[in-house]
């Protein structure tokens, strides 16, 4: 445990962002739940729309450094070629 006061005042922030940073992650990771089954079930609005919310959230945590840049690109290509696979689209391999 720290010793000196802003070391203690530290601890503290540190502690309340990584809450506030865990509570962002579990929300893009419960939407890349939900949009895996829209399109498991061939839900094309709910998909599109599920879509959108999680580009909006993953630039989001990218902006706050959160999610790291690749990786937002990595879950967005991949909900693009899932989407193009229920809306009758080609894939390329």
């Amino acid at each position: 445990m720290p010793i000196l006061k802003n070391a203690k005042k530290a601890l503290r922030q540190s502690i309340k962002r990584a809450k506030r940073n865990t509570i962002r992650t579990d929300e893009i990771t419960s939407l890349r739940r939900h949009f895996k089954v829209a399109v498991k079930g061939n839900q094309l609005d709910k998909a599109k729309e599920l879509a959108a919310q999680i580009g909006q959230k993953i630039d989001k945590a990218v902006g706050k450094k959160i999610v790291k840049m690749n990786t937002a690109a990595r879950v967005k290509s991949r909900m693009a070629k899932a989407m193009s696979a229920i809306s009758g689209g080609t894939i390329k391999k």
